[in-house]
Parts: structure tokens; C-alpha cells; sequence
């Protein structure tokens, strides 16, 4: 971490010690020295569009309302402190980001921290906010009306940015009206917070899950944990999106956005570079969310995911990490994926494996969830990441695969003999390109990062940064040694007494292109890194159970 990064770092966490409110501009100047990738005009009058939309996209809209933003681990944090009860405030929610937020409607917001990386994410995504929202508030004059194409042109971006502003934020001329009215200037107060507080919070979030494990007779099975997503290894082990393909493609047709209207008719003249099952996985969703939630295709979804064993389970806690049960026995071989390969039923339904499948966390939430998991189950059989990640060699839908892991959380670096390689996922790659043997480095947030530090990573042939890798080898460590997890020491995880994998894809390129997902997306062409890394976990899966058929 650079000194600047280091300084920025050292003086949020030794400023939210205190027991009152904080002012958000004392952090301004660091801030701006920081001279961070993802905001390079901090320290400039120029409006830095790409970082007010990456903030903004991580921050529930109505936070232009709030004067003081209260943080805390737990709700009886919050009503120790007489604030809340918060079962009373509006839940309220950010585009980008997982984290639970309450409204109270009368200038104060609330937010409950699953880790300390929430920290480190929120503080600088807050201050960066800040800083964009009062270089708007100068430049806008009085009055003025502004439409996306006047804003796009009076302020920079893209008209589609702006835009963007508009779907998320509500009506623009309203938007940026509020912006012209007044300067921000918000507080901040942190409630407390611990290791033993976040450890807590995490053996609560797995209570429902072991509770799950019991009820159904799992408890003592081999157990396979996944970081992924909610949506990749259920729809290739089950046939929900494929048996739906005449409603789903009807809905594309008559109410789909137009670039998908657009793919589908390649598909159909044969020009189509892309998969159809994942085209069908991406639109199902759309398709699914036109209906009721108490509609006849919510109900034969439930009822066909439950019948191939598939159980959900939801988070209510400040660890807003859902999770799937999926159990291998109950799996039918003629409703898989086909692209997973042919499949030995026999050995298919005898199988006494399981799937625990989470929503990918956040940060340091990686390191408490897989050790609370270890903890909470009799036999891990395996451990598979998949991740986003920035890439300082590649291009954005790429997918890495690293075999160094350098942990800016502990100082230790990790040499892992990866469970995956270019082979793994190179036959279902249609878009990107497959990069094995690659170096990441874990850093604390995606704004703690500058041009020196990113150089200074390249020179090291560092060429991955993200966010959990680190956090997920400082659990496997513990399970796999009678220690702590080590710091600033280099460890070997040639042998493991457990099968480990960690695949990202790229979802930024900050040193060679500027270009971030907090403007743009990956939208319907990053399915192709998302399953082709997904088919790659459950095909390993499926090989160490030994159902693949030869």
C-alpha cells in the first residue's frame, strides 16, 4: 500500500474512533492526495463522472437526503445509542453493493457493517460522493433546466450516463436540481465495532444454514463450498430457464431491451458468437420478473429446484450473503447442463456430496464466512472462488486464473497449486480470453488504489486486483494447519488437505483503459466468463465425486 494510500487509511479508521459525529470533509484532503485510480480528478475542478457514478451506484439514492450516516454491526448497536429502532426505518438499498440500509425520513441513514472491509469500502465511496456532488453543485446555475443530452455536454460522459443517473436516481431535472440547491456536507458516526462483532454476525448469518443441513439429514456429508453468484450453478444443474424457452424468448420479443431482441435475432440467422443456454439464463430473469411473485411460474420454479434437491437460503443479518443448499444425489443427469458432459446417474444418485453456494462477499466477510462454514460442517471436501476482479494486462469478460495470491489484509503471500487452468474453462469460452498462471493481489477497497501502487504491482507481474482471494486463503490456511493464519510471511499451498480453486473475471481494466463497472456493465456478454468459470466449478465437482462419465 502506498504511503498516501496508508495515510488515507490511518486516518478514517483513527478518526471514526471517536464516539460522536465526524464531519466527511476532514477526509477530503486526504482523499484527494490519495490520487486514486478510480477518482484521478479528486484534486481538480473537473467533474470526475466515472467516479461520482461508481460511488452513487454503491449508495442507496436517497442519500442525497441524509446529513448523518450512523454505522454500526447490529441493530441493538444502533438502539444502545438511542437511534432506530431501525425495524421502524425504510430498508433502502444500492444498485451495486449488498449492504443493509435504513431510512429513518428525517436526515438520518443507517448502514450495518458485516466486516471491516465494509469500512474501507464505504468511507472513501462516501467522500467520493461528497467531493463530486459539490463540483456539480458549482458548476450548475440556478434554475437551469438539464435534460441527459444538455447534462452530457454541459458536464461530460455519455448521454447513456446520465441516463443511468436518471433510472437509478429518479427524474434528472429533480436530481439535479437538489444538486444545485445546497452543498453536501454530511457526518458520520461509527457505533462501536469488533472482531468478536463481526465474528458474531457471521455465526448468525450461518445458523439458517446449519439449521438446513440438520433438518435434511446433510449434516455429515461431504461438503463443497462455492463463492459464486445466485444464479450460474443453479440453472446448470436444474432445467428451470431451458424447459421455459418458449415464454422467455415470447418475452424478449415483446418486451426485452433491444439488444437482446437484437442477439436473438443473430441466433436465429446464425450469426450468434454466443451461447444459447446462457442467453436464455440471462433473459429468465427479466421473464421472471414480469410476473407476480405469487404467480403459477414462481410457483413450478420453487417446486422444480426443490424436486433436484435445491434449497435458499436468505440473510436478514448485516451479512447480506444469500446461500444455496444443493444436494448431488438428487441432481437429475437429464436435466443438467449439457455442456457439463455425460454423467454416470448411478454414481450421480449415490453420490453423498454437497454444495453450499454463496452470493460472493465482501472482503475480510470472505475470511469469517469459510472458517464459520469449516467450523460448522463435518467434512470440506473443496473450496471454489469465483470472482471479480480489475485486470492490469486484459480486457474486461476475460477470465484469470492466478496462481500467486498476495494478501494486503495479512502481508502474506499465497503460492496455490490452483485446482483450474486454461483448460478448465478455454472449451466454453466464446467472447473472452482465458489467462492462467497469473499473480493477484487482494486490496482493501476498490478506492484505496493509486497509480503508483498499481505500478507497483505490474513491475511484480501482479496483474489480478480484487477483493476476497486473500481473506478465502487466510481461512484455508486454518484448515488446513494448527495455526493462525500467518502475516507478511510467503506460505506454500502445494499440498491441501482440501481441493481449492479460485477463477475471476475481469470486470475492470483501471491501468490500461480507465474503464470500470461503475459507469458500464458487463450486461448479457459477461455470462460468457460467469459460466464458463461456473461450468468449470461443478465439472470439478462432479469429477471429484467421480460422476463424470469417462
Amino acid at each position: 500500500m502506498s504511503d498516501e494510500v496508508e495515510l488515507y487509511h490511518r486516518t478514517y479508521t483513527t478518526l471514526l474512533r471517536s464516539s460522536g459525529e465526524t464531519l466527511l470533509r476532514v477526509l477530503e484532503p486526504s482523499h484527494r492526495s490519495m490520487n486514486s485510480s478510480l477518482h484521478p480528478l479528486a484534486a481538480t475542478s473537473e467533474l470526475d463522472l466515472g467516479a461520482f457514478l461508481y460511488a452513487m451506484r454503491r449508495l442507496p439514492a436517497g442519500i442525497w437526503r441524509a446529513t448523518v450516516i450512523a454505522l454500526g454491526q447490529e441493530a441493538h448497536a444502533f438502539r444502545r445509542a438511542g437511534i432506530g429502532p431501525l425495524e421502524d426505518w425504510e430498508p433502502v438499498e444500492a444498485p451495486a453493493r449488498r449492504r443493509w440500509w435504513f431510512d429513518s425520513g428525517e436526515g438520518m441513514m443507517a448502514v450495518l457493517l458485516a466486516s471491516g472491509s465494509d469500512l474501507d469500502d464505504l468511507i472513501p465511496t462516501l467522500v467520493a460522493y461528497q467531493v463530486e456532488w459539490n463540483k456539480l453543485h458549482a458548476a450548475l446555475r440556478p434554475n437551469e433546466a438539464i435534460d441527459t443530452l444538455t447534462a452530457a455536454e454541459q458536464f461530460g460522459g455519455a448521454e447513456d450516463d446520465w441516463r443511468r443517473i436518471e433510472h437509478d436516481w429518479g427524474d434528472l431535472e429533480t436530481f439535479l436540481a437538489e444538486v444545485g440547491s445546497r452543498k453536501l456536507n454530511l457526518r458520520i458516526r461509527m457505533l462501536g465495532g469488533s472482531d468478536v462483532g463481526y465474528a458474531r454476525v457471521t455465526r448468525r448469518w450461518f445458523a439458517p444454514i446449519g439449521a438446513r443441513l440438520a433438518e435434511q439429514g446433510l449434516a455429515d456429508r461431504p461438503v463443497y463450498f462455492v463463492s459464486s453468484n445466485t444464479h450460474s450453478l443453479v440453472n446448470l444443474v436444474t432445467a428451470t430457464a431451458r424447459s421455459r424457452e418458449v415464454e422467455i424468448v415470447a418475452h424478449v420479443e415483446t418486451s426485452g431491451p433491444d439488444y437482446l431482441r437484437e442477439e436473438l435475432e443473430r441466433f436465429r440467422e446464425g450469426r450468434a458468437e454466443g451461447s444459447w443456454e446462457n442467453f436464455l439464463y440471462y433473459s429468465a430473469p427479466l421473464y421472471y420478473g414480469a410476473q407476480p411473485e405469487e404467480s403459477e411460474a414462481w410457483k413450478h420454479r420453487a417446486a422444480e429446484e426443490r424436486a433436484v434437491g435445491v434449497s435458499h437460503i436468505s440473510s436478514s443479518n448485516a451479512l447480506r450473503v444469500s446461500a444455496q443448499v444443493i444436494e448431488l444425489d438428487r441432481l437429475d443427469p437429464a436435466k443438467l447442463d449439457p455442456r457439463l458432459g455425460a454423467v454416470d446417474a448411478a454414481r450421480l444418485a449415490a453420490s453423498p456430496g454437497v454444495v453450499i453456494n454463496i452470493e460472493y462477499p465482501l472482503g475480510l466477510a470472505a475470511y469469517n464466512i469459510l472458517r464459520e462454514v469449516a467450523v460448522g460442517t463435518e467434512m470440506l471436501r473443496g473450496v471454489y472462488v469465483l470472482g471479480k476482479a480489475a485486470t492490469l494486462n486484459a480486457d474486461v469478460g476475460d477470465v484469470l486464473i492466478s496462481s500467486v495470491i498476495h494478501d494486503e489484509h495479512s502481508g502474506s503471500t499465497y503460492w496455490l497449486d490452483n485446482a483450474f487452468s486454461f483448460n478448465d474453462i478455454a472449451p466454453f469460452l466464446r467472447f473472452g480470453s482465458g489467462l492462467d498462471n497469473q499473480r493477484a493481489v487482494t486490496v482493501k477497497s476498490t478506492f484505496l488504489q493509486n497509480r503508483q501502487y498499481l505500478d507497483f504491482y505490474y513491475r511484480e507481474a501482479y496483474t489480478v486486483v480484487e477483493m476476497e482471494a486473500g481473506p478465502f486463503c487466510s481461512a484455508v490456511y486454518e484448515i488446513a494447519d494448527v495455526d493462525r493464519h500467518p502475516v507478511g510471511e510467503a506460505v506454500n499451498f502445494a499440498k491441501l488437505p482440501i481441493d481449492y480453486g479460485i477463477i475471476h473475471y475481469a470486470s475492470d481494466t483501471p491501468y490500461t483503459q480507465a474503464r470500470t463497472l461503475g459507469a458500464r456493465g458487463l450486461s448479457y456478454f459477461g455470462m460468457d466468463s460467469t459460466y464458463a468459470s461456473s461450468l468449470a466449478i461443478l465439472r470439478r465437482i462432479f469429477a471429484q465425486e467421480g460422476v463424470l462419465s469417462a
